[in-house]
């Protein structure tokens, strides 16, 4: 959850119980309503990324979070879905407040958090061909951070992660989040790109 957004949920948690009662809203059979979840949150993730958002997924969540907390608390919303689109258009705009969200921050670090990736020694031409495929299709600010945050080795390594959290101006573990959802959409892409090359990325 964005740092901007998190002091709206103080004293609040979402439970299985809101988070049940917020798919009840959107069909009250369980399994339309996990389809439509999925449609929406695909379709705000898709309209975060297209205004800009560093991180569409974190603020979708935050976005289900608000909305399952008014729902919560005994607010009836009548559009549920165009509800969180309006949600996720202020959650959207308040996370550009947040120094760790604007992409001055990334491009203003020194070089310790934009080195060049480093292949694997064990990795074939065809998956370092891969790896870097993937790694170029990353926006530059999500590069940047996921090469910034494998380096070092052992304590080094937390100590330079705890450093370039420091220098974004974000928790660390906010910085876990972002760095593991970049990895996820990383291994995708190494995945598909191993398919084509005939080989099971390690």
């Amino acid at each position: 959850m964005p740092d901007s957004a998190r002091s709206s949920q103080v004293g609040w948690v979402l439970t299985k119980e809101a988070f049940a009662n917020f798919l009840g809203c959107l069909d009250p059979n369980p399994e339309r309503a996990g389809e439509k979840y999925e449609a929406l949150r695909e379709a705000l993730v898709k309209f975060l990324d297209w205004r800009g958002a560093l991180f569409p997924d974190e603020l979708v969540d935050e976005t289900f979070n608000r909305v399952a907390r008014k729902l919560d608390e005994g607010e009836t919303i009548r559009d549920v879905p165009t509800y969180c689109h309006g949600v996720a258009r202020l959650v959207f705009l308040q996370s550009l407040e947040h120094p760790g969200n604007k992409r001055v921050e990334l491009e203003d670090l020194p070089p310790i958090a934009i080195p060049e990736p480093e292949p694997e020694p064990d990795l074939n031409d065809a998956r370092r061909k891969c790896l870097n495929r993937c790694l170029s299709q990353l926006p530059a600010e999500n590069r940047e951070l996921i090469t910034a945050y494998y380096r070092k080795e052992k304590r080094q390594k937390i100590d330079h992660r705890v450093l370039l959290a420091e220098k974004l101006g974000i928790t660390l573990n906010a910085l876990r989040s972002r760095a593991q959802r970049i990895r996820d959409k990383l291994e995708r892409c190494i995945m598909r790109c191993g398919k084509d090359h005939n080989f099971r990325p390690t």
